[in-house]
């Protein structure tokens, strides 16, 4: 599936199981030490196809960890991101000098738990799922627009430190598998007014900076969904402008909240 939705030089991987080519690093494994098995199978997973990457672009050996904020901790001169859902895993990764970030996201083809699209969709984006789903309606449009904002927030993090609300990202989809995304980092809520809809959301953030109403970012990728899955991602070529993060800003990790399928 990933390999119809980045472009050329970005290298990719995907599992669809948890059978893993070669033993987990030792250090990753302590990341998760705790954690349920099923977690770290999938974990590992996820792992190893980052490393399937890291393989392909000719990076040197050695452990994926962790950054300060939670991400994979990519080797110097290397973007990329990681998913994994129920039934698939996956990467992405690059050189830098090509391509300046990188955003994936899956999810299971099912719609999302009621009254979450009011908390994560703008009105627009919930006129544009109820257009789509009545042209498709195969296709759970609600799940597939959280994903999209999860790949793009996947990209705009590690380049920006900031962290952003899920309205912030403002997604538009073709019925034929592109989309685009502008990153308004002005409709964040201030901590008070934000919705914890599901476990492990965060509570607090950092509050704008850009001038209110401006665009920080745009972003365009493609999805697919297929087998059960949807599959979103965005790239952003070197040569493109992306915010760099406003001096001493760091927000909390680089995903909103845990998963919905966990």
């Amino acid at each position: 599936m990933i390999e119809r939705l980045v472009p050329e030089g970005v290298a990719r991987a995907e599992a669809f199981d948890d059978v893993l080519p070669r033993l987990p690093d030792p250090r990753e494994l302590a990341l998760l030490r705790g954690r349920p098995e099923r977690v770290v199978r999938q974990f590992a997973a996820a792992r190893a196809c980052a490393h399937r990457c890291l393989d392909a672009l000719g990076a040197p050996p050695g452990p994926l960890l962790r950054t300060a904020d939670g991400g994979p901790a990519w080797p110097a001169g290397v973007v990329g991101s990681v998913t994994h859902c129920a039934g698939y895993r996956g990467a992405v990764a690059a050189r830098a000098e090509v391509w300046a970030a990188l955003g994936v996201d899956a999810e299971p083809a099912l719609p999302l738990p009621p009254g979450v699209l009011g908390l994560v969709a703008s009105g627009r984006e919930r006129r544009m799922v109820a257009r789509l789903t009545a042209e498709r309606p195969g296709i759970p449009w609600d799940r597939l627009l959280f994903s999209a904002k999860e790949a793009v927030y996947k990209a705009w993090h590690p380049a920006t430190r900031r962290w952003i609300g899920t309205r912030a990202v403002e997604v538009t989809f073709t019925a034929g598998g592109l989309l685009t995304a502008a990153v308004r980092p002005d409709r964040t809520p201030p901590p008070g007014a934000r919705h914890r809809w599901r476990e492990g959301s965060p509570a607090s953030g950092v509050t704008g900076t850009w001038e209110s109403g401006g665009v920080a970012a745009r972003y365009s990728g493609r999805w697919c969904a297929e087998d059960g899955l949807l599959v979103t991602a965005v790239a952003v070529p070197a040569t493109a402008p992306h915010p760099e993060p406003p001096a001493g800003v760091r927000g909390p990790g680089p995903r909103w909240a845990a998963r919905l399928s966990a």
